[in-house]
């Protein structure tokens, strides 16, 4: 008979026998035996961090730049409710999470104990999937089942709330059951008959746009090998959604730039205008559609989605075809270059007056500003910033605000897993720890975390885990004193009040650097801009970068809220002539 380990061992065993090498995590009164037993187990390394907001994030930023699921541990009560932010950001942008929560003893649940709340009921909403464990015999199988839902399907949180007294309680360990079909293959539904129609649309269109999202990346790095070979074979134009970038090269001629509301003339154009829109791994946002009823009015639409219920959810398309993406894409592939050998060809010749179309767009360099000699402009800071790491392997984190949109515009990503941000939620404070867990993946790498000055203090403690651990992440402020797209959106939408948003007892960045033990640094003019980057880069620690830009600078180019695609404000000489009306004041 084999040997009876405690609940918390199976834990240990379990996170072992899923090749988990590190977990983020706070310790709490409800998960002391799991932490008591962290000390057998050399081969994982826990990151303690400073709040749990910090180790959920920090999970997704080491889960979307390694491909493997994050783990997290808390306790309960305010260590689980203070994750929720996390889940749900990692719910919303379909990253693989596994959260361990622990909770007050069993006979104690439901009597108001001290640090207990319904974790799994608050939780439910924004997971895939969780489990409150009541026997200590199904622990292993809650555990491994866990595991194998967070990364299969389309990828997502889940919740493991484990009792205290469980953890203590004793059984026979299970190993997981070992599955030939991962990464969401056993998710494929799509049959040769679709791909044949998905090739006949590709060789009929005349006007054909891409659009690419996060479920690309999701698929793994094959998936975007497979998607650089297709396209390369069709000719066709490529966009892509915020957390799609990377996907594909970002400057490759046929990347037509990022596309939604702060997207590229040419990208939002194209979508407008096209007559076949090929969407693979999105999930047709808001913040791309515009307004929905003229959303891409002419085109016929392809959705290729591993997630069913994503599928004419917001827009109805004319052709559903659910699978992995490096599956389909391989299979389209495939069949191409078995039936169609002359379609590179023909397509060229085809769609040559649309890339004439796109080219004339390209001319409006919708991405332009007026830059200064006198004052940092945000978008020069986030281009120089790209030219001086850009021959590195640089992994970026953000925030969430104007200087996410300015890091999205003109910093360039040709490879997937390279770009960590909050897309679905936008939750402010996101960057820093994420960049923690991008860290803790890849130790050798330059991770870089783009932030704003009012973001960054939200989870600004996750700095001690950084100096902790000898993390070297650097933490790039773009400071205009505001919060910047507030500020942006009050300018644009509530005739200039600019309540609230103003953040007038700044720290001083430097000293706070300096008291958490790293290098701060300070920028203010455009001449010295240059040379304190590569500071930055050269410092082997963590480094917080003060970098004062322009207060009045606005994120350009812009779809005013409730106007379609081919209605931009391109600058603010623009604002007029595309005034946002009060139906657009509540969709923003």
């Amino acid at each position: 008979m084999s040997k009876l380990l405690s609940g918390a061992e199976i834990v240990f065993k379990c996170l072992e026998d899923q090749d988990v090498e590190h977990i983020f995590g706070y310790p709490g009164g409800a998960v002391l035996p799991i932490y008591d037993e962290l000390k057998n187990h050399p081969s994982i390394k826990h990151i303690l961090v400073r709040h749990e907001q910090g180790a959920g994030h920090a999970a997704e930023g080491y889960a979307r730049s390694s491909g493997k699921p994050g783990v997290v541990l808390v306790t309960s009560g305010p260590g689980a409710t203070n994750v929720v932010t996390a889940l749900t950001d990692a719910y919303m942008d379909s990253v693989p999470l596994v959260c361990i929560s622990g909770q007050v003893p069993t006979h104690l649940i439901g009597t108001d104990a001290f640090q207990e709340c319904d974790t799994t009921g608050i939780t439910r909403p924004c997971t895939k999937h969780n489990w409150l464990v009541k026997d200590i015999k199904d622990l292993s199988k809650i555990l491994h089942e866990a595991f194998k839902v967070a990364t299969t399907g389309r990828p997502g949180p889940v919740l493991v709330d484990i009792p205290k007294d469980i953890q203590f309680a004793k059984a026979n360990y299970s190993k997981p059951k070992k599955e030939k079909k991962i990464n969401g293959k056993s998710n494929n539904k799509f049959t040769q008959n679709e791909i044949d129609e998905l090739i006949n649309l590709i060789f009929k269109a005349k006007k054909p746009v891409i659009y690419t999202g996060g479920g690309v990346i999701n698929s793994g790095p094959k998936a975007s090998e497979a998607l650089k070979e297709f396209v390369r074979l069709i000719g066709f134009p490529i966009t892509s959604t915020l957390q799609g970038l990377g996907a594909f090269p970002g400057e490759d001629n046929q990347f037509i730039g990022m596309l939604g509301m702060h997207g590229t003339y040419e990208a939002n154009n194209s979508m407008h205008d096209c007559d076949l829109l090929i969407n693979i791994g999105a999930r047709f946002d808001d913040r791309i559609t515009g307004k929905i009823d003229e959303f891409s009015p002419k085109s016929k639409k392809v959705h290729i989605d591993i997630d069913p219920s994503s599928i004419n959810k917001i827009i109805k398309v004319d052709l559903a075809i659910v699978g992995d993406v490096n599956e389909v894409i391989r299979a389209t592939i495939k069949k191409i270059n078995k039936k169609q050998n002359g379609l590179k060809d023909s397509n060229k010749q085809k769609i040559s007056k649309w890339w004439e179309q796109i080219q004339k767009w390209r001319t409006k360099d919708s991405l332009n500003f007026i830059n200064s000699d006198e004052i940092i402009k945000p978008q020069h800071a986030v281009q120089r910033l790209y030219e001086l790491t850009k021959n590195q392997d640089t992994f970026i984190t953000t925030e969430v605000g104007q200087h996410q949109m300015w890091a999205a515009q003109h910093y360039k990503f040709n490879k997937p897993n390279r770009w960590m941000t909050s897309g679905g939620l936008g939750t402010m404070g996101y960057g820093l720890p994420a960049a923690v867990g991008v860290q803790v993946a890849h130790p050798e790498k330059l991770v870089i975390d783009i932030a704003g000055e009012a973001s960054i203090l939200m989870t600004m403690q996750e700095m001690s885990t950084a100096v902790q651990y000898n993390l070297p992440i650097k933490i790039f402020i773009l400071n205009n004193q505001y919060m910047g797209m507030v500020r942006q959106w009050q300018e644009l939408l509530h005739e200039k009040n600019y309540s609230e948003s103003y953040s007038e007892a700044l720290p001083d960045f430097v000293k706070l650097a300096e008291a958490y033990g790293c290098k701060g640094i300070k920028a203010e003019n455009p001449d010295e801009l240059d040379n304190k980057i590569k500071e930055m880069v050269e410092h082997d620690g963590p480094v917080i970068f003060d970098c004062h830009v322009d207060p009045s600078e606005n994120c350009f180019p812009m779809i005013p809220s409730g106007k379609p695609h081919n209605q931009m404000i391109l600058g603010p000489n623009d604002k007029e002539e595309n005034k946002i009306t009060g139906k657009g004041k509540a969709l923003v």
